[in-house]
């Protein structure tokens, strides 16, 4: 079968990432997530956690790294987002698979059969599962949904070539909070199966 990829971006605490696993299970396919940003801590000769920590920062202040031979300085997000943008495009030649965040419904939007996919779920329902999955207390929860939220707004926004509205770059947006981790990925994967063309 031709190759095809998937792109998860999630509002957090959406379920995201459970419903790119149950995909995964269930087309048969690897997902990557975390594995992204391994490699690029790997390819940089950083720890795993330091590329999180500049993934996640917001607010337009970026931290500088200094290159050898004088090639002066440059933004290390900026480093970071080509680096993972490499090898979003590496895996996404190699084989069928899902991709979770890190901008890839952009990255790859030249390529053909693609499917982006965007979850959302209301404030309550998100703050429901930090608390009740994630083990998170309500008042951290609350943060963490303002403040990953608009993280990955504002990291999508400088990096994202011409993106200006939510349901840029973005085929399909579905509230999990109806469906259920299990049942948002049955739907999704149903999509797909009509979309590249078998069942």
């Amino acid at each position: 079968m031709e190759k095809y990829v998937i792109t998860i971006s999630r509002q957090f605490g959406s379920l995201g990432r459970t419903i790119a696993q149950n995909m995964s299970l269930e087309l048969g396919i690897e997902y990557y997530d975390r594995d992204i940003v391994e490699a690029t801590a790997r390819r940089m000769g950083l720890p795993a956690s330091e590329i999180s920590q500049e993934e996640e920062r917001s607010g337009g202040f970026f931290a500088e790294r200094k290159y050898p031979l004088g090639m002066g300085l440059v933004s290390m997000q900026q480093e970071i987002f080509q680096i993972q943008s490499n090898i979003i495009r590496d895996l996404a030649k190699k084989e069928s698979c899902i991709i979770v965040g890190r901008c890839a419904d952009s990255i790859l939007r030249d390529m053909d059969r693609v499917l982006n996919v965007y979850i959302y779920a209301p404030a309550e329902a998100r703050i429901r599962n930090c608390t009740k999955i994630l083990g998170m207390d309500e008042k951290e929860a609350r943060r963490m949904l303002r403040d990953v939220d608009r993280a990955r707004e504002i990291y999508r926004l400088k990096y994202c070539e011409g993106t200006r509205e939510v349901f840029d770059h973005r085929d399909l947006m579905i509230d999990s909070s109806r469906f259920g981790a299990e049942g948002t990925a049955q739907l999704l994967c149903g999509v797909a199966r009509q979309l590249f063309g078998w069942s």
